[in-house]
């Protein structure tokens, strides 16, 4: 959004106090994660508009505003499938190993998946790495939202045990984004909504870790009919 010059207005969802599961969230993203975007004033008018998942909202806000997108029908494939790779590979992946690194010993250890993440995230940079040996940017010689979706995923690669001096082409491109305005404006948007878990009660440390963890099915909801 700072790239395309978009007015935007965060709502911060607590998930430690369970705002994701508070039933107008649900409604918007029945997945109770983050992000959701909504849209006030969609193309052609009508009521607002929810998307939720990152690539949905990168997908919706490329078609509707024509940045960081391509008319070519070749292009758009090329687009998308990063956009893809990216939500069924770097992320997920990604996301796995933080996990197991920040909390794997306070739940049992976790060796074996820490070791099993960490190459599979080694793996990952070298995929970017081999992509872009050869080209400016993931989809070609342009800035698209494919590369808008795995960037943010690569800023704490010390944190995922890697080293960018082993990927040129990932740290050449890791550079190039890095110091782009507004991308730095982006990655700054909620810094200051964090909280420190150890300033927390001890109950109330202790309700948010069981809200947290070993999450399960939600119960479908009540139609009222037996």
């Amino acid at each position: 959004m700072e790239e395309a010059g978009v007015e935007y207005r965060i709502i911060p969802c607590d998930i430690g106090r369970g705002d994701q599961f508070d039933p107008n969230f649900l409604a918007r993203n029945p997945n109770h994660r983050m992000p959701v975007l909504v849209d006030d004033d969609p193309v052609g008018g009508g009521k607002p508009i929810a998307v939720f998942e990152s690539g949905a909202i990168l997908l919706y806000l490329a078609e509707k505003t024509g940045h960081f997108w391509a008319t070519d029908l070749r292009d758009r494939c090329e687009i998308t499938q990063w956009v893809i790779w990216q939500a069924a590979n770097q992320g997920p992946k990604t996301g796995e190993l933080g996990h197991f690194l920040r909390f794997g010993e306070k739940h049992g250890g976790q060796s074996y998946a820490v070791k099993r993440f960490e190459n599979e995230v080694n793996r990952i940079y070298g995929v970017l790495n081999n992509r872009l040996h050869d080209r400016r940017y993931l989809a070609g010689s342009e800035l698209t939202i494919a590369d808008i979706m795995s960037y943010p995923w690569t800023v704490n690669w010390k944190a995922q045990r890697q080293n960018l001096d082993e990927f040129s082409y990932v740290r050449r491109w890791f550079d190039e984004l890095s110091a782009r305005p507004c991308v730095q404006r982006g990655l700054a948007v909620g810094s200051t909504l964090a909280q420190d878990p150890a300033q927390l009660p001890p109950e109330e440390a202790e309700r948010r870790s069981k809200l947290l963890f070993n999450q399960r099915a939600l119960p479908a909801p009540s139609t009222g009919s037996t």
